[in-house]
């Protein structure tokens, strides 16, 4: 559904995209990650339009974002990091508003606003003003501006940024709900907690390009290096001299009857490790990789790639 090949951009000396290349499948929840400034506002404005790239391809939706730029418009929905509000108007007239923009009027519109309205729970507010509405509700009068042509790409950038914890909840189960319409969304963010329990599938910027992308679990399954933590019947000795010559162990930190270490490699390789130590009669009575998580997953390739 979105499509980059080789992308840059610059600022003055300052090149914020360094040949970016990313694939969002449709139907899909793609995170889009990194720290504050490696690139991810830059990637998603250009896909909106509101920037043109200095060298690369990019399609929304099948059409070039640089030859089909009208087209774009209509089928991607975006939602900035953050947008100014209009304080003499009410949430539905707000929304209406952004409806005769895209030619809807009328009953039609009334119908729109209201159906908007209950999809990002805020029907109870609709006579409310806007500037009036807490930092969590004017997010999601955003959102439901965004989804007012109803289109089938979103892009969403740092949607939860200032939410406390509810307002954050609230948001994750609206976008759930509207991947599960069959929405396509694209939503950057360096809260990767969130995203966590969000997306399908993960991309990973550092420094304007991408280190890795792909379906969230595959990430996390097959991470560069994973903290494993052991446990011996008697003290550790005997397990810390073979874990020494044992390629891939890194960093290991050993107590009386427990040792935790890092260990390169996947499932695998975990499986072999365990199998040899109990060939060598280590008296295992606990052996099992910690859960891995998506901020473990990005500080390890940020930390390992160089760009």
């Amino acid at each position: 559904m979105i499509k980059v090949r080789g992308l840059k951009k610059n600022y003055g000396r300052v090149q914020a995209l360094k040949g970016l290349d990313m694939d969002v499948p449709a139907g899909s929840i793609y995170g889009f990650i990194g720290q504050n400034g490696a690139g991810k506002t830059t990637a998603l404005r250009i896909l909106a339009g509101l920037l043109v790239p200095g060298q690369g391809l990019a399609e929304v939706a099948g059409w070039d974002i640089m030859l089909y730029p009208r087209a774009v418009q209509e089928a991607i929905g975006y939602m900035p990091d953050f947008f100014g509000v209009y304080d003499d108007l009410r949430v539905g007239e707000y929304l209406l508003f952004y409806a005769s923009a895209y030619g809807i009027k009328g009953p039609r519109a009334g119908k729109l606003r209201d159906d908007l309205l209950e999809l990002v729970e805020l029907g109870d507010k609709r006579e409310a003003f806007v500037d009036t509405l807490s930092r969590g509700m004017q997010q999601r009068l955003c959102l439901a501006r965004a989804l007012v042509h109803d289109p089938p790409v979103l892009l969403l950038d740092e949607p939860a940024s200032g939410l406390d914890p509810l307002a954050r909840v609230e948001m994750r189960e609206i976008l759930k709900e509207l991947g599960q319409m069959g929405k396509t969304i694209l939503v950057s963010s360096h809260i990767l907690t969130e995203l966590a329990n969000l997306c399908t599938h993960i991309g990973m910027i550092t420094e304007g390009a991408l280190v890795r992308q792909g379906v969230l679990a595959d990430l996390l399954n097959n991470t560069p290096v994973r903290k494993i933590v052991l446990r011996c019947a008697c003290p550790t000795e005997k397990a810390v001299k073979f874990l020494e010559g044992w390629p891939g162990v890194e960093g290991i930190n050993c107590q009386l009857h427990q040792v935790e270490f890092g260990l390169a490699g996947g499932l695998f390789q975990v499986a072999e490790l365990l199998k040899e130590l109990v060939n060598q009669e280590v008296p295992v009575t606990h052996f099992a990789p910690e859960e891995q998580t998506l901020e473990d997953t990005f500080v390890q390739l940020a930390g390992q790639t160089e760009v």
